[in-house]
C-alpha cells in the first residue's frame, strides 16, 4: 500500500508565485467557492486541478489562500451565478509602491485582482477527486 502525500506550497515572492501559477494552470473553480474574508484579510480560492507534476490524469481539490489582503476586485464575474465554473489560466503579480497587485486570470477575460500588503500565498492540496470528464 503506497502512501499519498499532499502538497503545501508557500509563496513569499513573485518567483514562488510563478510555481503556484504553473501548478494551477487549466484548473477549474466555481464562483461560489471564491471567498474574501475581509475582517481576516484572507482571500480563498478552491479549485480542482490536474496533477501536472506527476504526469498523470488525476484531479485533486486544492485551496489557494492569500493572506494580508486589503481589497479584492473582479471583472466579468457575476457573483449570483454561483454554479458557474471558471478556468484559471495564470496568476501574476506586480509591485506598486509598497503593495502587491496579484491577478488571477480566467477564461472569457474574467479577472480577480487582489491588493495585498505582502506576498503570502499558500497552495494546499485537500483530496483527490473523481475524474468523470477524462
Amino acid at each position: 500500500m503506497s502512501k499519498r502525500f499532499f502538497k503545501k506550497i508557500i509563496a513569499r515572492s513573485e518567483q514562488d508565485l510563478r510555481v503556484i501559477s504553473a501548478l494551477c494552470e487549466k484548473s477549474k473553480a466555481r464562483i461560489d467557492q471564491i471567498k474574501f474574508l475581509k475582517e481576516n484579510k484572507i482571500f480563498i480560492l478552491m479549485l480542482e486541478r490536474k496533477l501536472n507534476e506527476e504526469n498523470n490524469s488525476k484531479n485533486i481539490q486544492s485551496i489557494i489562500k492569500c493572506e494580508y489582503v486589503n481589497n479584492v476586485k473582479s471583472k466579468k464575474i457575476i457573483q449570483t451565478h454561483k454554479e458557474k465554473v471558471l478556468d484559471l489560466f495564470a496568476i501574476d503579480s506586480h509591485k506598486f509602491d509598497k503593495k502587491y497587485m496579484i491577478s488571477f486570470y480566467f477564461n472569457k477575460k474574467a479577472i480577480i485582482t487582489i491588493d495585498a500588503e505582502i506576498i503570502e500565498i499558500t497552495l494546499e492540496d485537500q483530496k483527490f477527486t473523481n475524474d468523470k470528464n477524462n
